[in-house]
């Protein structure tokens, strides 16, 4: 699929300046897949000033419109969703089955949210005072910044862009650097649809890119997936210029067996909790925690299961695991791998790069686990964001539940028991935006998703994900003929 890799500013591609331009790899072999702009400060500058002035149309614009404008761009989607996949596949190296699943996922958010387009309303309130009418309504809160990461970059501005354009918010669009072809090809398809000029527009490049952007005091909304630090940093840009802030960042998310459990089933979710996407991704179930009866039983299952992952390039049938992202993810990884390692964490499987000749021009990483870790040892409290697995024992349900708390993290978990009394206490417990029972990484467009402390804030999916976008007016109407006295407060 041939891409234009040129910024999106209104309805103006710059041309591409040599000098501030970024190379765009395929992780499964270091090849270079395309040149992507670096965009500056007066660019993105541009970009929230083309969005600002589209603004005051597509507000104005009916819910039904919206609503048939995005479902043409889910029909565009739909329609090269495997020619997507691809491009995903080499750009991010997920494999290609996974990107063909979110590519479609990409399109059943947008129209979920059309669906939402025509259905925005306020209430009305009974106040104290008979002859006084109070209402709401909920309007677009303006320009909207949506800022996505790498590793599933459909899927990621799905869950923000369809939200956004079925409120009202027309949007600057920043992918990561890493991964940056499948939003670039978007532009093509909010044209093709027919959306008008400035609704949608993109801006690519790195860290000064995202700074000038966050910066901006003009947006509505930033929504941001990736990094806590990265997060933190744009939290704090955005307290100067008070503009909310949606975040949706990193996880370390427990995936607890019971000894009730169907083994059978918990074994696949756990390595799918983990290996499935290579780890790279918020909700990966890096924590197993098994109850002490079937532990040493259930590791072994696990970690043979991981022995025989078949690595190689994403886009064969064949591949059960592709690269991480990059050379500089690869050694971050293995990094935290010896580090372990030293601190004493028995380690069962992978630990290294593969030696097979074949695959040593990727970012490949060996799935790896380790058995018997402390729940407070590094590996067990710090994000890996790669295929690492780290398993504890416990107990009894309380001591479960200590352990699947006990981190800074509280995006995703996972529940494996046969008992449906003991799932809903422990979901209760459970410090989460998700609580998964006997399943794992499962997704809808209708479930909201979202972390607590660490993990971020905000929806995104789901009913509540619009309200990211809308801000709430009061209208407050005297029906009366009287006047009132000046200096008195009607209550």
């Amino acid at each position: 699929m041939q891409v234009d890799t040129r910024l999106l500013i209104g309805d103006d591609r710059p041309d591409l300046d040599p000098a501030r331009a970024i190379e765009v790899t395929n992780p499964a072999d270091g090849r270079r897949l395309a040149t992507i702009a670096d965009a500056t400060p007066s660019q993105v500058n541009d970009a929230v000033t083309a969005a600002e002035a589209a603004f005051e149309q597509w507000r104005r614009t009916s819910g039904a419109d919206r609503t048939r404008l995005m479902h043409r761009l889910a029909d565009l989607i739909d329609r090269d969703a495997d020619a997507l996949a691809r491009l995903e596949t080499a750009d991010n190296g997920k494999l290609l089955r996974e990107t063909s699943t979110q590519a479609r996922f990409a399109a059943r958010n947008y129209r979920f949210f059309a669906g939402l387009a025509d259905k925005i309303h306020g209430r009305t309130i009974p106040l104290d005072s008979w002859d006084t009418f109070d209402y709401t309504v909920r309007e677009p809160v303006g320009v909207a910044a949506l800022i996505t990461a790498w590793n599933s970059p459909m899927q990621l501005l799905a869950n923000k862009l369809a939200p956004a354009l079925a409120a009202g918010c027309t949007v600057v669009i920043k992918p990561s650097e890493l991964a940056p072809l499948t939003t670039l090809r978007l532009a093509d398809y909010v044209a093709e649809a027919g959306f008008p000029r400035g609704v949608v527009n993109i801006v690519t490049g790195g860290a000064e890119t995202g700074a000038a952007l966050t910066a901006d005091p003009r947006l509505g909304r930033i929504s941001f997936t990736g990094s806590v630090p990265t997060g933190q940093a744009i939290a704090r840009a955005a307290t100067r210029t008070l503009v909310p802030v949606t975040l949706e960042l990193g996880g370390k998310s427990a995936n607890i067996v019971f000894d009730d459990a169907d083994l059978d089933r918990a074994v696949p979710g756990a390595v799918s909790g983990i290996f499935a996407a290579g780890g790279q991704t918020c909700i990966a179930g890096s924590r197993l925690l098994v109850h002490d009866s079937i532990h040493d039983e259930f590791v072994e299952r696990v970690t043979e299961v991981a022995r025989t992952i078949v690595l190689g390039d994403p886009i064969e049938e064949a591949t059960q695991m592709g690269p991480v992202a990059s050379s500089a993810q690869r050694q971050r990884i293995l990094g935290m791998i010896q580090q372990a390692q030293a601190d004493g964490a028995r380690l069962m499987a992978g630990g290294r790069a593969p030696e097979d000749q074949r695959l040593a021009a990727g970012y490949f990483v060996e799935p790896t686990v380790f058995a018997d870790v402390d729940p407070v040892a590094a590996i067990a409290q710090q994000e890996v964001f790669g295929p690492v697995l780290v398993t504890h024992r416990f107990a009894d349900d309380t001591h479960a539940i200590a352990i699947a708390n006990g981190t800074e993290f509280g995006l995703a978990s996972g529940i494996w028991t046969s008992d449906v009394s003991r799932a809903h206490r422990v979901a209760r417990e459970l410090v989460a935006g998700t609580v998964w029972v006997n399943t794992y990484r499962y997704s809808a467009a209708q479930a909201p998703f979202g972390g607590v402390k660490k993990s971020g804030h905000g929806r995104e999916r789901g009913i509540e994900a619009i309200d990211e976008y809308l801000r709430t007016k009061n209208v407050l109407i005297d029906l009366s003929t009287r006047v009132r006295d000046p200096f008195s407060i009607k209550a």
